[in-house]
């Protein structure tokens, strides 16, 4: 796979606060990459500087083996599609579309081939004469998405584009862009808060902290092998405990020993044990790995959300489908393979 954007160094200053702390990350052609984190992380600033709208401190930023960081946003093969639409209310959707395309001066015929073809892609042929007030929220998102789209960038740029929509909506929106972005074969970089939405979409994510980067990898990576808690407790729920690495691939905590598939730590380190609440499984007291009582039992629809306090007085969380009651005695179960091991800190 080809490396289409190469940001190294990145660093900028707002104010005198460190937003951006020498960010270096490549992006493929193609790929899906979602930069993902809470507020004030410096997902959003990165993108910007991307996109052209703001130049970094220090660092370079090379777009298909060019250093473009002097370049205008106008200049970049790059589009934007921002959280606020950002959409003309006295035009309609064909002419909010076709805005760019005349700004161009391409003929009519072609201009006309052009916004029916992207209007087609996300599924909003037969809305041409349509004004954008007159859309809902859903709608107005995709015209964004088809005016970024029939300038042909390589690479489109998009800022919590559905932070603004309903749950269900949302939803919905995930699976069409993944699948625009598919059809189209161009780079998507999308800025997200949200771990499922990062999750769901992507083919790599980039978790962000304080303007440095975490940790990056497919979305399997990062949720089954976090590299330290944040990240842990940032993506999905977590069941984090302290234990010491005995030697390779053996792990003591709760007082017994267990099998892991991690090495590389020191004999005896002192480490952190992840388990997610999925891979805790109800068993008998004689399978068991752990003895303990339940202490809370919630109902989510598809399975129960379980708190079971250890004879230790640890406190895992659980997503079961396995119905108890409060007060009951239960046994867990885990596999080596259900174990990550981080170190300390």
């Amino acid at each position: 796979m080809k490396k289409l954007i190469e940001l190294t160094g990145i660093t900028k200053d707002f104010d005198g606060q460190r937003v951006l702390d020498g960010v270096s990350l490549d992006i493929m052609e193609n790929e899906f990459v979602t930069l993902l984190g809470p507020s004030g992380c410096g997902k959003t600033t990165l993108l910007r500087i991307l996109g052209g709208f703001l130049e970094q401190d220090s660092g370079t930023v090379v777009f298909d083996g060019q250093e473009i960081s002097k370049l205008p946003p106008n200049k970049r093969e790059i589009n934007t599609v921002f959280q606020r639409y950002a959409l003309f209310p006295h035009l309609n959707v064909f002419d909010n579309i076709a805005f760019g395309l005349h700004l161009k001066k391409l003929p009519k015929a072609v201009i006309r081939e052009k916004v029916t073809g992207v209007l087609k892609l996300v599924g909003l042929s037969g809305f041409e004469k349509r004004h954008v007030n007159q859309m809902s929220g859903g709608q107005q998102q995709r015209v964004a998405i088809a005016r970024a789209l029939v300038n042909e960038p390589k690479v489109l740029l998009l800022d919590e584009p559905l932070g603004a929509l309903d749950l269900k909506l949302r939803k919905e929106m995930q699976r069409e862009l993944k699948k625009i972005q598919q059809e189209v074969g161009i780079t998507f970089v999308f800025v997200t808060h949200d771990q499922e939405e990062a999750l769901t979409m992507s083919d790599k994510v980039v978790v962000m902290r304080d303007g440095v980067i975490q940790q990056l990898g497919t979305p399997v990576d990062i949720y089954n092998e976090p590299k330290n808690r944040y990240v842990a407790e940032f993506i999905g729920e977590s069941n984090i405990v302290d234990g010491v690495m005995l030697r390779d691939y053996e792990v003591s905590f709760e007082g017994r020993t267990f099998e892991c598939e991690d090495a590389g730590f020191a004999p005896n380190e002192e480490v952190e044990v992840v388990i997610r609440p999925e891979d805790l499984e109800i068993t008998t007291p004689e399978r068991a790995c752990i003895m303990g009582t339940v202490r809370s039992v919630l109902f989510k629809g598809v399975h129960y959300e379980t708190m079971v306090e250890s004879d230790s007085g640890i406190v895992y969380n659980m997503a079961t489908t396995d119905r108890t009651e409060v007060g009951d005695r239960i046994g867990l179960w885990f596999g080596p393979d259900e174990l990550h091991i981080m170190k300390k800190g």
